[in-house]
């Protein structure tokens, strides 16, 4: 399959570059490996952790490029859809209209209208980074970022969108605040999401 690197990452890891990395990690949550141990995603990446008492790199380097050689984009057969209600009103909203050449509403119409894509977790525990903002949507990121920044603030940093889970710094453009709980470690999946989980905002009522 082209488009694809497996690397080795000290003696109990590989790298497996391509865009099917999301489709792997769905593939090989449905049907392990013997002697993979976890995979962590990140954009168009997998790192799979492996245990080398069990398995070789290059007897599971050959396994994974098997999979991917049967997968399909969009094939996460466990990804979830979220519906996020968001009171619509940050700091920065109607900057990020004017940016966009929209009236407010209009941009809150299209934000909304737009389906996101959990591209991988990452920054603090639930933060994911939601990819599929069309050009017009992509805000730059502040010159100087807050020190404060609400939980459940939705946001938008370059390419990407993004739900602040709790109170942290940041540089992302505020555009309102959803109270949706992100990360709670005492529920059985902690992380509200996973990579290749479909988002989607709306007006909350």
């Amino acid at each position: 399959m082209t488009g694809v690197t497996i690397e080795r990452l000290g003696d109990a890891a590989l790298v497996v570059r391509s865009p099917l990395a999301r489709e792997l990690l769905a593939d090989l949550t449905a049907r392990p490996l013997p002697g993979v141990r976890e995979a962590v995603p990140a954009l168009d990446v997998l790192t799979v952790l492996y245990d080398p008492l069990r398995v070789d790199a290059g007897g599971l380097s050959a396994a994974l490029r098997e999979r991917l050689a049967r997968l399909r984009p969009g094939g996460e057969a466990n990804a979830r859809t979220h519906v996020l209600p968001v009171t619509f009103g940050g700091p920065d909203l109607g900057w990020c209209a004017c940016q966009a050449g929209l009236s407010v509403s209009d941009f809150v119409r299209a934000l909304c209208g737009t389906p996101l894509t959990v591209a991988f977790l990452g920054f603090t525990p639930g933060f994911a980074f939601l990819a599929g903002l069309p050009g017009r949507l992509r805000m730059p990121r502040l010159s100087a970022p807050r020190e404060r920044v609400p939980a459940g603030s939705v946001a938008l940093g370059g390419p990407w969108a993004g739900v602040y889970p709790r109170e942290t710094p940041g540089g992302w453009r505020l555009v309102g605040h959803t109270d949706a709980v992100l990360f709670d470690p005492w529920r059985p999946e902690p992380v509200l999401w996973q990579a290749g989980d479909r988002v989607r905002f709306e007006v909350r009522a």
